[in-house]
């Protein structure tokens, strides 16, 4: 009996030695339904994260590990966390002060956000940078510098073409931007100024960002046909890429408008030969039926908007130049579907569609419009896009997620769910691990976000788990401002920021710079 009892203790005690001599890990997710983010099917497996970066991923793969916390993900659907390619975000982190955790995004799942698009980015990227990181912000966050930012800072809003000193003083800013880790050139051709910009000047600029790896990113010169219409602005995106050498990344993909429904094939066949062809083509797309932008940028034209706000105001001043705004505010609100399908969504008619409150009002809808343009900008969603064009672009290989998110629009707190509630889940338009690659691990490669995006040992711990029979918007037209919900745990950096569906505070987002990782040493590794 002796010998028995020392036999068990000695076992007791090996054991324990065993257990003392693993490596301990910060967190472990168990038994849940792993998407590795490659397109490949779920499996069983564990994530297993020291510091912010994953050490393991396998079956049974925390027993080789001292696991300080561990989450069952039982029946939960585990994944990379969501990266947003096309975000508005910079209006809401650039005069804060104060920590921001975003928890709009990471209720969506979203663990990696961009900013400065639609040419709006800062040429100033390390000193925004710096501001990010202070913030504590819970996404991370990455940056393109704006095209239509660098030329109003050297131009102004003047419809002219810059003098040679004008051109280099502005690629000298792309140039000190993609220095400090822009992702790339963002331009928005639709908007002042970028709107005067000429093809020419924007392949200059775009050149300086291919020297350095970067992308094209563009807002299209048009979309509907308000100018040189869908088809044509594609082929000057197309030849922008090919003339400076940047991949060319199209935002927020789309035919808007009835004038161009059913173009969206012509555009896809159209990129798909340019990409046969060699040249790398991507592009993104938010879930919705509706766009959404200020009533000025939807209904002036854009000569009429050409040196500011004062500008226009002056032209809508003058007789002839108003009779002349009037006119092609009535063709631009037909090709935007009427009255009926603008809905205002910011000021004190929020809610109410152009129409209806023309009807109020008892004028016409243009006559509507200016007065609320004289009174100052309002938002709006325009109920403009088909079904059939929506459907088509998501099913390309190359079209990622995003949002655009804006206020008064549900796409700023709903656009990932939504598209995995009614794409994937409803009407079976993507598989569960294409919605999940195209949120994830193709929009990283078209950034170059290094290791972000797979779920992998060596990766940065941006892991999610949500329930896929609860993960849905909540955020509407009426309530554009509900949270989503069936996100259970959110993990940035290997910290959490939603734990059991609570929010946490712990502002582990970083601002990313393009192609560089940030390797920190793993803390929990002993």
């Amino acid at each position: 009996m002796v010998v028995s009892r020392l036999s068990a203790a000695a076992l007791v005690a090996a054991l324990s030695a065993c257990a003392s001599t693993k490596p301990v890990a910060d967190i472990a997710i168990v038994d849940g339904m792993v998407f590795v983010g490659d397109g490949a099917p779920s499996y069983k497996a564990d994530i297993v994260i020291a510091g912010d970066r994953i050490i393991a991923v396998g079956d049974n793969a925390h027993a080789d590990y001292r696991v300080r916390d561990t989450i069952d993900a039982a029946g939960l659907t585990v994944s990379p966390g969501f990266i947003d390619p096309h975000t508005h975000a910079l209006s809401a982190l650039q005069y804060l002060e104060a920590p921001q955790p975003l928890e709009h995004y990471l209720r969506q799942g979203v663990t990696t956000l961009v900013i400065g698009n639609d040419g709006g980015g800062s040429p100033a990227i390390a000193e925004r940078r710096s501001h990010i990181e202070t913030l504590a912000v819970g996404p991370n966050v990455a940056q393109f510098v704006g095209h239509n930012a660098v030329r109003e800072t050297v131009i102004g809003l003047d419809n002219r073409a810059p003098t040679p000193v004008e051109l280099s003083q502005m690629a000298a800013l792309v140039d000190q931007a993609m220095k400090e880790g822009a992702l790339g050139l963002s331009a928005g051709l639709y908007y002042p100024p970028g709107v005067y910009a000429t093809t020419d000047e924007v392949i200059a600029l775009a050149h300086v960002a291919a020297q350095y790896g970067g992308l094209y990113e563009s807002h299209l010169r048009d979309e509907s046909s308000y100018s040189v219409g869908l088809l044509a602005a594609v082929e000057e995106a197309l030849r922008i890429g090919r003339q400076s050498g940047a991949p060319v990344h199209i935002a927020h993909i789309k035919a808007l408008g009835v004038d161009v429904w059913g173009q969206s094939k012509t555009v896809v066949d159209r990129i798909e030969t340019a990409r046969a062809a060699g040249q790398v083509v991507t592009a993104d797309q938010y879930p919705w039926r509706a766009s959404g932008t200020r009533l000025g940028n939807a209904l002036l034209p854009g000569w009429s908007r050409a040196g500011g706000r004062d500008a226009m105001l002056q032209r809508l001043a003058d007789a002839v130049l108003q009779a002349r705004i009037r006119e092609e505010m009535r063709d631009n609100l037909r090709r935007r579907g009427g009255a009926d399908a603008i809905l205002l969504t910011s000021g004190p008619y929020a809610g109410k569609t152009l129409a209806a409150l023309a009807t109020e009002l008892a004028q016409s809808a243009v006559a509507t419009a200016i007065a609320l343009l004289r009174d100052g900008e309002t938002r709006i969603a325009s109920f403009n896009m088909d079904g059939d064009d929506i459907r088509r672009f998501m099913q390309q290989a190359w079209v990622v997620t995003s949002s655009d998110g804006t206020r008064g629009h549900p796409r700023l707190y709903a656009s990932f769910p939504q598209k995995f509630a009614a794409y994937v889940r409803e009407q079976g338009v993507l598989t569960l691990p294409e919605f999940i690659q195209r949120s994830s691990a193709t929009t990283a490669e078209i950034l170059k976000l290094c290791d972000r995006g797979l779920l992998r040992a060596g990766a940065f711990a941006d892991v999610i788990v949500f329930d896929p029979a609860t993960f849905a918007a909540r955020a509407d037209f009426e309530v554009p401002n509900r949270l989503s919900v069936g996100v259970q745990h959110v993990i940035v950096n290997g910290e959490f920021a939603i734990r059991d569906a609570d929010l946490r505070q712990s502002g582990a987002g970083r601002a990313l710079v393009r192609g560089q990782c940030h390797r920190k040493p793993p803390g929990g590794i002993q």
